[in-house]
């Protein structure tokens, strides 16, 4: 039985077989003239066809029906030439078996790529050595040919340590397997080396991205609004990792803290970023994202935060916090001499200021000024200690 009661037969006859990107999501860019999509049931996931001078499959699934209904559309078998393998699980890849099992004509004529992390089960990867086809294996970052179209291979652990994605940047489309569903959101499978933390790097990576089409492993394909798809499976992923239900409203500014708490600096930004859209002038939120900022090094970022600060009077005059952090973002960014007369300030204010004081002997060591720098005992005495530090460390 199907999810929604119905037997699998009667899903079977009713399921809408391959359908054209470009009539069933009503989509202009001539890319989508060139991918069939077949939805995924029962434990098959979505299965994705590029076309040109050759046929590239994006996830094979695991429905056999998929290739008899394929080739009933005037394509042959021996047309597939390469196969992308979004991560190693049974519904996304077991289709590979099928095609080199049902249709020899493929291995006759040459055999296909196989194409997916280096980190994939080694099972399916040696199986289709034996068979006389080609695999190569991937990490993220090269660029694929896929039926004469450009695609970037983004590595997205998380949901399993194999995970990848495959972005198309002048149609602006990724197929994210299962790292990204639309209204849903995977759990990682420990057993094939699934982590939170990965996940949520992984899907950071994507929002790096221009991405407004998403091709995903599971549910109908999303256009014009993947972004808002991938920032929701983002946010969920977030609020899971600080420990918050996902039906609980948190204020974004406690996520953030509770996050920059755990080092995930990118995602507190982020948060502070949203409550800043609902209270632009909060001063907590814009206060910790200066400092996630700097931690960073976006240095820049940091300073135009902390203009809001002041052009919004969120700040008491002489407030040591943004004093010593001004100072700390113009030391990042090479202006030295600047950043010693906000630390020098702040000590005036604070004499006992140790971060003002540390960092002032960092800026003025950097600068050139070592016997100043050293004179200053709060900074000799982290000068030292680190170098002695280095010293251990070296010697093992």
């Amino acid at each position: 039985m199907t999810e929604n009661g119905k037997s699998s037969h009667e899903w079977e006859r009713k399921h809408p077989g391959w359908l054209p990107l470009t009539g069933f999501l009503n989509a202009v860019d001539p890319f989508f003239e060139k991918v069939l999509f077949l939805p995924g049931y029962e434990f098959s996931s979505n299965v994705y066809v590029v076309e040109g001078t050759y046929l590239s499959i994006v996830d094979p699934g695991n429905d056999y029906t998929a290739f008899i209904e394929l080739c009933a559309r005037g394509h042959m078998p021996a047309d597939v030439k390469k196969i992308v393998v979004t991560h190693g699980h049974r519904d996304h890849a077991m289709g590979v078996f099928d095609l080199l099992r049902s249709y020899p004509a493929i291995v006759e004529n040459g055999g296909f790529e196989l194409i997916l992390h280096e980190a994939s089960p080694r099972e399916l990867k040696d199986m289709v050595r034996k068979s006389g086809c080609r695999v190569t294996e991937v990490r993220g970052g090269e660029t694929l040919d896929i039926s004469g179209l450009d695609w970037e291979v983004i590595h997205t652990p998380g949901h399993t340590i194999d995970g990848i994605c495959l972005y198309h940047s002048s149609s602006k489309t990724v197929f994210s397997g299962d790292t990204v569903l639309p209204h849903a959101m995977v759990e990682p499978d420990e057993h094939a080396g699934g982590r939170l933390d990965h996940y949520l790097f992984g899907v950071r990576a994507l929002l790096g991205k221009d991405i407004e089409n998403v091709l995903p492993g599971h549910g109908f394909p999303v256009v014009s609004s993947g972004r808002k798809v991938i920032e929701e499976t983002y946010e969920g992923l977030m609020m899971k990792f600080i420990g918050v239900e996902a039906t609980a409203k948190t204020p974004w500014i406690e996520g953030a803290t509770a996050l920059a708490q755990r080092g995930c600096l990118e995602e507190a930004v982020y948060c502070c970023a949203r409550e800043l859209v609902l209270d632009p002038e909060n001063r907590r939120a814009l206060r910790l994202q200066s400092s996630c900022l700097s931690d960073l090094g976006r240095f820049h970022e940091a300073l135009v935060t902390l203009d809001k600060l002041e052009k919004a009077h969120l700040q008491e005059k002489g407030d040591l916090f943004a004093l010593t952090g001004r100072g700390y973002a113009l030391m990042g960014l090479g202006r030295y001499r600047d950043s010693v007369c906000f630390f020098d300030e702040a000590i005036r204010i604070c004499p006992g200021a140790k971060d003002a004081l540390v960092y002032k002997g960092m800026a003025l060591y950097l600068a050139g000024d070592y016997d100043e720098a050293m004179e200053i005992d709060h900074f000799r005495t982290e000068f030292v200690g680190r170098f002695k530090e280095e010293l251990q460390r070296k010697k093992g």
